[in-house]
């Protein structure tokens, strides 16, 4: 497992931040709702989980003046009642976890935090509704809507952060988190990125539905590769931290107001001036369904949007139902060395546990007790983990990035993801070998090429992409965080027995200053789980 380490500076867990979202991104675009018709064919201005470039056009930024080095850690504060609809109409809001190491603004693509809600009738008809998130002491752009809740319905509600830690705090003097049923971790170390509420009881209730067979889960359908769709628990998806974050994006205006994405908050924000800029989550589930799947021919599990016109939306409950329903096996669930469920550095079962059950997985046990060795060498050995990707290099080129910033193509760009993924794993020490997947960069630093290499074995370069604008190209097997090399990034080679020198986790305790409720007490009774085996 990844060593234990003290609670880092707090310059130490920005950098961690930085470089565990490298692995992820986010976008910003200017104009109406992403539909996934048009997303295959889209250029995307986005940069990496936590670099952004600007707004296709010159358009207005979500935020018009934004730190150089925002503060990681934020808190949000959870409304009364939150699954009612008059709790999910109502905003919830941003503010930092500490103050004093500067604010948190929503609006900001970097501390940008969502939520995702889904609502399950009592005769199984399925929709899915977007809070809305704002700053603090402000009021919305327009107003949200007010979604539709029949009575004996099911309603779950997960979150997601472009940053490193999001902590959940009840609002005023209410219990909002114990009405919500809300998990942000265990005691003192939350999850990071990662939260929900009430996801155990909604997965419930849709296991009863499918049973009476008033809820159906459409088909995964067969990819152009010839293999069965994927899904978030398909090995060729996953990363260090699997099924984490949400598909919602908000609409944000040059002043920093914030509104649901939908035509009325359009018509609002253009009357007052403003041209509206899509806000969106660093997600799997996003990149799942709007890149990957369209890669592949496939289509993902969709569900009326409330908050949004309507449209057919994905979600992470979908993709979870979807994935706990048609994913054959090898089957990624979350692993012991995930970042997001070590308690200051350790494994932990029972942090394990309590963040499978908020995505519908079984517990940790003997038929998959969460091993990191087995889930490091089935990504990286399986044929359908990254190997896959690697099968599938022709299809992924032709699609776009994710991330522009990173790779010029969705290959490039889930080679480099995976490249990051085995050193974020600690798979290297966990399996005594070097980074089997070796990227190529030109001389902007983009992934160009990669190679997957045997792991255990001396890694080969790929044929070096052609310079570009007089610059050489680079073989780069991976890259050390700066922290953890005194600030300098330095490439090192896969070479068995020598392993690229060991990277920080991300801090999972709260910063210094968070209030003492931010991170609710969860108990294993109270989640339906045993007691922890170890931790």
């Amino acid at each position: 497992m990844p060593r234990k380490k003290s609670q880092a500076p707090h310059s130490v867990r920005r950098e961690h931040a930085r470089r565990r979202a490298r692995s992820k991104w986010s976008l910003a675009v200017v104009g109406g709702p992403v539909i996934l018709a048009v997303v295959a064919g889209s250029v995307f201005a986005a940069g990496g989980h936590h670099r952004h470039a600007g707004p296709p056009g010159g358009g207005a930024s979500a935020q018009p003046t934004r730190a150089a080095d925002p503060d990681p850690n934020c808190t949000l504060v959870v409304p009364e009642h939150p699954l009612t609809a008059r709790g999910l109409a109502t905003p919830y809001r941003l503010l930092a976890t500490d103050p004093r190491q500067g604010p948190c603004h929503e609006a900001n693509p970097d501390q940008a935090a969502f939520v995702e809600a889904a609502i399950l009738t009592k005769d199984g008809k399925l929709t899915v509704y977007d809070p809305l998130v704002i700053d603090r002491g402000t009021r919305p752009a327009a107003s949200t809507v007010r979604p539709s809740v029949p009575r004996g319905s099911t309603v779950g509600i997960w979150f997601g952060f472009n940053a490193a830690q999001l902590t959940l705090k009840s609002s005023g003097r209410s219990h909002s988190l114990a009405q919500g049923r809300c998990v942000n971790g265990v005691p003192g170390s939350a999850f990071g990125q990662f939260a929900y509420c009430n996801a155990p009881a909604f997965f419930r209730a849709a296991g009863v539905q499918r049973a009476e067979k008033h809820l159906r889960i459409p088909a995964l359908g067969t990819a152009r590769d010839g293999r069965p769709c994927p899904t978030t628990r398909d090995f060729s998806v996953v990363d260090q931290d699997g099924s984490d974050n949400v598909v919602t994006h908000y609409l944000a205006d040059a002043q920093g107001r914030i509104a649901q994405n939908n035509a009325a908050s359009r018509a609002v924000m253009r009357r007052a001036g403003a041209k509206p800029t899509d806000l969106t989550n660093g997600s799997d589930n996003r990149l799942l369904t709007h890149f990957i799947d369209p890669a592949l021919g496939c289509r993902p599990f969709t569900a009326p949007d409330q908050s949004s016109d309507g449209r057919a939306s994905s979600a992470l409950p979908l993709d979870e139902l979807s994935a706990a329903a048609r994913q054959r096996a090898p089957i990624a669930l979350i692993p012991q060395n995930d970042p997001m469920t070590l308690v200051d550095g350790h494994a932990s079962v029972r942090k394990t546990d309590l963040y499978r059950a908020g995505v519908d997985m079984p517990r940790t046990g003997a038929g998959d007790d969460g091993n990191g060795a087995a889930y490091c060498r089935t990504l990286f050995t399986d044929p359908s983990g990254i190997r896959r990707v690697f099968a599938d290099r022709a299809l992924l080129r032709a699609a776009p990035s994710p991330d522009p910033g990173t790779a010029p193509d969705l290959f490039g760009f889930l080679a480099s993801r995976a490249n990051q993924t085995f050193t974020d794993l600690g798979c290297d020490r966990l399996l005594d070998s070097g980074n089997p997947v070796v990227l190529t960069t030109d001389g902007q630093g983009l992934v160009t090429d990669a190679v997957l290499t045997p792991l255990g074995r001396p890694s080969t370069s790929p044929t070096p992409a052609a310079p570009t604008q007089g610059t050489s190209p680079s073989v780069t097997p991976t890259t050390s965080s700066p922290a953890a090399n005194g600030g300098s990034a330095t490439a090192t080679t896969g070479v068995p027995g020598s392993a690229p020198p060991a990277s920080g986790e991300v801090s999972t305790a709260p910063s210094s200053g968070a209030p003492d409720s931010a991170v609710p007490a969860v108990t294993p009774s109270s989640t339906g789980l045993s007691s922890p085996r170890r931790s």
